[in-house]
């Protein structure tokens, strides 16, 4: 059983930055950032595969970096130049198999006003 709580989200103005936070309680190979805009389904934005490797939606390289804080058993997401179609409701995510996301957190919401 892994629990996850994300933190962090709220409006900002296109081009700002927010910083997502996530701590994880019980054990899991990867962990990754999701997330849900409206009317779509829920895709990988960011995902550390068993603490080693990253994966990058093509919409956000670049703009957006994963790390993990395995002393602290946190995962973040730092987001940078912030689009409106980054817009979504964000939530963080575990692989107890290192492959298949079997656990979400609740969601934080990002909302980018032009």
């Amino acid at each position: 059983q892994v629990r996850l709580v994300e933190s962090g989200g709220g409006s900002v103005d296109v081009g700002g930055s927010l910083r997502l936070s996530c701590v994880a309680s019980g054990r899991a190979r990867s962990l990754g950032w999701f997330r849900q805009r409206k009317g779509e389904e829920r895709g990988a934005v960011a995902v550390i595969y068993n603490g080693a490797s990253t994966y990058y939606a093509d919409d956000v390289q670049g703009r957006f970096t994963i790390s993990q804080d395995n002393s602290k058993n946190m995962v973040y997401l730092q987001m940078n130049n912030l689009k409106p179609d980054d817009t979504a409701m964000y939530y963080c995510a575990a692989a107890t198999n290192g492959i298949d996301f079997d656990y979400y957190g609740q969601g934080t919401q990002v909302t980018v006003s032009s």
